[in-house]
């Protein structure tokens, strides 16, 4: 993904419509972001979402440009609702929303597939531009968490490289532990789905990280998916 992008505010053509989709639990939100972005000439609004699990069905029913998702959501995540939403339209561009930059909520949205990912507390008028970058076929991020991204996989790299096949293998467990890490799900879910409690969790994922001699989660779901270690679809 790219640095931030200017905001020159170049417009296409007015026929040449982008159909939005916007998709956030806080209704205020989601009417000032219809307020902001509706007022573009063109640009339309052909939806409204308040949950991940919504956010699949409308996109299914109008068919948008680029969909307005934000990370957090209630029930369905906003990354898993992407993830689901690219699956049946490929071509629907996402750009996701979030009111921070915590380095797991860009991971799991640059897993998911997502074509931009944009702080909620940015200047409004770059969100108009934005939808017009990513339908473009431009792929953004703020430059802050672009230099996050970036080092974490520069430190991804310089540990793939000392990776001998003599180092300390991962039990089956923790296999099945970094691939759903992997998939972005948390602590809870694993441990719902693995039939196993949330300190059991915790204690694979700690040693998952000893073994690997890595320093996050993060680090660990990109090294499983780089290195091939886990199927990380």
């Amino acid at each position: 993904m790219s640095p931030d992008i200017s905001s020159n505010g170049d417009r296409p053509d007015v026929g040449e419509s982008i159909r939005v989709l916007v998709v956030d639990d806080h209704v205020l939100y989601r009417r000032g972001l219809q307020a902001v972005v509706g007022i573009e000439p063109d640009i339309e609004i052909v939806g409204e979402a308040s949950d991940g699990a919504e956010a699949v069905e409308v996109a299914r029913e109008v068919a948008p440009d680029v969909v307005l998702l934000d990370v957090r959501l209630p029930g369905l995540s906003g990354p898993a609702a992407a993830a689901r939403i690219r699956e049946e339209s490929p071509s629907t561009r996402i750009l996701m929303l979030t009111g921070s930059d915590e380095e797991e909520d860009l991971f799991d949205a640059v897993r998911a597939g997502a074509n931009g990912y944009l702080l909620k507390d940015g200047e409004p008028d770059k969100i108009a531009a934005s939808i017009r970058a990513v339908h473009g076929g431009q792929s953004l991020i703020p430059a802050s968490l672009a230099a996050q991204l970036l080092a974490e996989f520069a430190a991804m790299g310089r540990r793939e490289s000392a990776f001998e096949p003599g180092a300390p293998t991962l039990t089956e467990r923790e296999r099945e532990v970094l691939a759903l890490v992997a998939q972005g799900r948390k602590n809870r879910e694993i441990a719902e789905l693995l039939f196993i409690s949330e300190n059991t969790v915790k204690n694979h994922v700690r040693n998952i990280l000893e073994k690997l001699q890595l320093h996050s989660r993060v680090e660990a779901a990109l090294y499983a998916v780089r290195t091939r270690l886990v199927d990380g679809s």
